[in-house]
């Protein structure tokens, strides 16, 4: 399966698929890194790794549905069959979400649908759950609504700060990320209404 990865920073979780990818047994070819900025260690990370690279930054367009739009064009050049985001910071527009419906996978660091949006480590530290976790998600128009692929949770301990707590959600986070995008390309998978299954289409 063709995959194209989306980064914003250090490009940890993009490490996590490359260092999968290389075992032929995952099903995955990365066939090109894509970022919102330059000079970050995401991009270099692919460029170690011999893999085509973008960038798409929003100052460069007239506005965020232009930008959303060159993206887009920019990822359909390498005809990915998936597109995920690994610690893309930026929200997907209308024409990005309308030309790859379905094939945009992103993580969460909160098992949705609680504590949505960019705040999720502190707000669930804050609204004094027990047990917050990660979710991988197929994206759609909503922040952080698409339909849900993988959970993982993790105990909140007494004493948590957001950073010790997002350490340990990121461990869960990169193991799950990995093993759902091995599945999807290996397994094939459809959506009936929020479910998500995996196995060849009916």
């Amino acid at each position: 399966m063709r995959v194209v990865v989306l980064v914003s920073g250090g490009g940890t979780n993009l490490q996590a698929l490359l260092d999968a990818a290389a075992d032929p047994g995952y099903g995955v070819e990365v066939v090109a890194v894509g970022a919102d900025r330059d000079g970050i260690e995401g991009l270099a990370r692919a460029e170690r790794a011999g893999i085509p690279t973008f960038v798409v930054r929003v100052r460069d367009h007239a506005d965020r549905p232009a930008w959303d739009a060159a993206l887009a064009d920019e990822v359909a050049r390498f005809e990915p069959d998936l597109v995920v985001g690994a610690g893309f910071m930026k929200i997907l527009g209308a024409a990005f979400l309308t030309r790859f419906e379905g094939k945009v996978v992103n993580t969460h660091p909160a098992l949705l649908p609680s504590f949505p949006g960019a705040h999720g480590v502190p707000d669930a530290l804050a609204y004094g759950v027990r047990v917050t976790g990660c979710t991988a998600h197929f994206v759609d128009a909503g922040v952080d609504t698409g339909p849900i692929i993988a959970q993982r949770a993790v105990e909140v301990r007494d004493d948590d700060t957001a950073d010790s707590l997002h350490d340990r959600i990121k461990v869960e986070e990169r193991a799950m990320l990995v093993d759902v995008v091995g599945r999807l390309a290996r397994e094939g998978w459809r959506v009936d209404g929020r479910q998500v299954r995996f196995g060849p289409v009916r």
